[in-house]
């Protein structure tokens, strides 16, 4: 910095008070001269040159050291400065100029963060995947439950494998089952307020009418049963199989092992979903006729065979099956009645009595 005292605007005589001046910048400007200083621009450089009576106003300690300042710069100054354009000298305090930079920084990083546009959808993008994904993994688990199921159902209900490990097959997938239902019912209606009989009733009304209600009743009243029917399994692999084939057609389209092997197996269930769903119905119908026959032997269970046939009576009536049901009853009423009318007569009056039963 070049400190150097210069006289009171207005005041030329000898006796005008001097008063020192702040510390000095160069920067760039138009005119070659501020009060007593002219800066030349030379072929070889810049040459300072001291006004006359310049002595007058500086004390020889000041002047001594502006002259050494002076040389010093026009030695340090290039050769090309000739281009350059001139210089006077501004004033700039010290304390601000070793704040500026430190401002500068902070001025640009609020500029930067203001001028950053604002997402809206990256505060709620945080939840959203985290939804997503746990609703994946809950559909990954149910997945691999039901392929459990079919496995152990195979196990189960082919004779491929000793009549123990056949037995605990069967128990298995019934278990499986009843826990992929029962959770599937507690997840999508939970459990009712204890206390309130007509929040129960419709809880229970809703609970009824669903689609998993059936699978769960069917597999639970059968897997704290002694009988062991293979039949029972047949709707039990049916379920598992229709979940599965849906499953891997969603998520595994791009799989090389899927579309080698299983491709054409999940297509025909895919297509075939009626088919399968009257197979479901006629074993769940013969096998309520195979516990009446039950009944007769040693391991007949009375109140099992009764609660299945209000299953039945249900699935009869509920929108999810009542197609299929339906139809394979009204083909058994129309093969059997013929038969009835013409050599059992006595059974009219028993047969219409349960009809009312079946259709209150």
């Amino acid at each position: 910095m070049l400190s150097f005292y210069r006289r009171a605007s207005g005041s030329t005589g000898a006796g005008s008070a001097v008063r020192p001046h702040p510390d000095f910048q160069i920067s760039a400007a138009s005119d070659d001269r501020f009060e007593g200083v002219q800066l030349c621009t030379c072929a070889g450089g810049v040459a300072l040159n001291c006004c006359q009576g310049l002595s007058r106003f500086l004390r020889p300690c000041d002047l001594a050291g502006f002259e050494l300042a002076a040389e010093q710069w026009c030695r340090d100054s290039s050769p090309s400065s000739e281009s350059r354009p001139d210089f006077v000298a501004r004033g700039m305090s010290s304390a601000s100029t070793s704040q500026s930079p430190a401002l500068t920084e902070g001025e640009s990083t609020t500029a930067n963060d203001n001028a950053r546009p604002h997402d809206p959808g990256a505060d709620s993008a945080g939840p959203a995947r985290s939804r997503l994904s746990l609703q994946l993994d809950q559909r990954s688990l149910h997945f691999s439950v039901n392929a459990w199921v079919l496995i152990v159902a195979l196990i189960g209900i082919l004779p491929l494998a000793t009549r123990q490990l056949q037995y605990k097959g069967y128990r298995l997938s019934l278990l499986g089952t009843t826990c992929t239902t029962g959770y599937a019912l507690f997840a999508l209606y939970g459990l009712p307020r204890v206390g309130n009989t007509q929040v129960v009733q419709a809880w229970g009304h809703l609970v009824t009418s669903s689609k998993d209600f059936i699978p769960f009743m069917y597999c639970l009243m059968f897997v704290t049963s002694k009988l062991h029917f293979k039949l029972v399994l047949v709707p039990v692999i049916c379920w598992a199989l229709e979940h599965v084939a849906r499953f891997l057609r969603r998520h595994f389209t791009n799989s090389s092992l899927y579309r080698a092997y299983l491709e054409p197996l999940c297509t025909w269930v895919d297509r075939n979903t009626t088919a399968v769903n009257f197979l479901i119905a006629n074993a769940e119908i013969l096998l309520g006729f195979l516990l009446i026959l039950s009944l007769f032997s040693k391991r007949r269970n009375v109140m099992q065979t009764f609660m299945y046939w209000q299953l039945l009576k249900l699935m009869y009536h509920s929108p999810f099956t009542a197609g299929y049901h339906r139809a394979i009853w009204l083909k058994i009423g129309r093969t059997v009645n013929p038969y009835i009318h013409t050599y059992t007569p006595f059974l009219h009056d028993p047969m219409n009595a349960g009809m009312r039963w079946w259709f209150r």
